[in-house]
């Protein structure tokens, strides 16, 4: 429960945390090569080692955006379009 008696919701629709004004927000999250592979069957990740850790930037809406196979660069990449990158865990 909130101060002033407002209760806190159990969860967050994406649409909810898009309308928070945060359409410049994104997070990055460290996922599994094997988990990219399986959600992205492109070109681009083929010959990828399935246990290699990558980092993928969403949008606030939960919408993937990019994948990376750094951290840093994930940051970045993120602020070179002129977004807000937060890590997520």
């Amino acid at each position: 429960m909130m101060k002033g008696g407002a209760e806190m919701p159990e969860f967050i629709t994406k649409e909810a945390l898009a309308a928070l004004g945060a359409k410049t927000l994104v997070y990055i999250r460290e996922i599994s090569a094997r988990d990219a592979l399986a959600d992205t069957p492109a070109p681009e990740l083929a010959g990828l080692d399935p246990d290699a850790i990558l980092y993928a930037v969403h949008a606030a809406d939960g919408s993937r955006l990019a994948i990376l196979d750094d951290r840093r660069a994930a940051f970045a990449a993120a602020r070179g379009n002129e977004l807000d990158p937060v890590s997520v865990h």
